[in-house]
């Protein structure tokens, strides 16, 4: 059996970039999101630019039939799926990115919606690819969080409680399947440099002035993270977090309060 790792939402940003850092090691890699064709794609880059095998899967939530159907159809290739990082998510935006779900009009379908795809989801994919790993006393799980698990933002509430979920969700997986020799981590990115990050421009409301280090991260960043704890150089590490945010969740405060607070404090003094 050939090791393999499987990354959902690997088509591009971080997950692409996971996808790649375990295909520079030598991985396999299986790649799934919602759109195939898309999936498909991205596994043919990785395939050429790194010489291993590499295959993309289309995969949708709320249909366990699906992640069945393609555990068994790694196996048939006779690859073990040694690691798993789970990156996909709904980003409870709602039906508007700009204004969020609000709390007193959300429909309840679409805040459940949330819970679906980044807890009952995840737990199918989890739960496959434990059946294999349980075998070989052998894998690792690797959950992409977020910092808004402990730090809120307007209006994605459905969002950050989900998010705070995966991190309990993973330390219940570390306990349950530690006997097996399976460990369960979390990634817990902050900002991240994505597309739509880049376009908003001046309207970016997390940039590097913000944070202690100066910077947000880049997919290189959420990708070795994800490397360190999918792979043997985290072999007793289970149930824990790495926090990549560039310091933003560790201040009571961004520092550039004290600037902005000193503006004011000049400007009350020349009236």
């Amino acid at each position: 059996m050939r090791k393999a790792m499987l990354v959902t939402g690997g088509t591009v940003g971080s997950g692409f970039a996971v996808a790649e850092r375990y295909a520079r090691e030598g991985y396999d890699i299986f790649i799934t999101s919602r759109e195939g064709e898309r999936a498909r794609k991205a596994a043919d880059i990785v395939a050429e630019k790194y010489g291993v095998f590499a295959k993309g899967y289309s995969l949708d939530i709320r249909n366990e039939s699906a992640v069945i159907n393609i555990f068994c159809d790694i196996d048939s290739l006779e690859r073990l799926v040694e690691t798993v990082v789970l990156n996909s998510a709904d980003m409870g935006f709602g039906t508007d990115p700009a204004k969020g779900m609000d709390f007193f009009t959300v429909p309840v379908e679409e805040f459940q919606r949330v819970f679906d795809t980044n807890l009952v989801w995840n737990f199918m994919i989890v739960r496959q690819a434990a059946i294999r790993m349980k075998k070989w006393h052998k894998g690792s799980i690797v959950f992409i969080s977020s910092n808004t698990a402990y730090r809120a933002i307007p209006n994605r509430s459905a969002y950050c409680a989900s998010k705070g979920g995966i991190i309990s969700m993973a330390k219940a997986f570390a306990v349950d399947l530690g006997t097996y020799g399976i460990r369960c981590n979390v990634v817990v990115p902050g900002t991240i440099k994505t597309e739509r990050w880049v376009q908003m421009k001046s309207k970016q409301i997390v940039d590097g002035t913000l944070t202690p280090i100066g910077d947000i991260s880049d997919f290189e960043d959420i990708a070795n993270a994800a490397w360190y704890l999918g792979s043997d150089e985290s072999k007793n590490v289970t149930g824990a977090e790495i926090i990549v945010d560039g310091g933003m969740s560790c201040q009571l405060y961004p520092q550039i309060i004290y600037e902005l607070k000193g503006k004011k404090e000049d400007k009350k003094y020349e009236k």
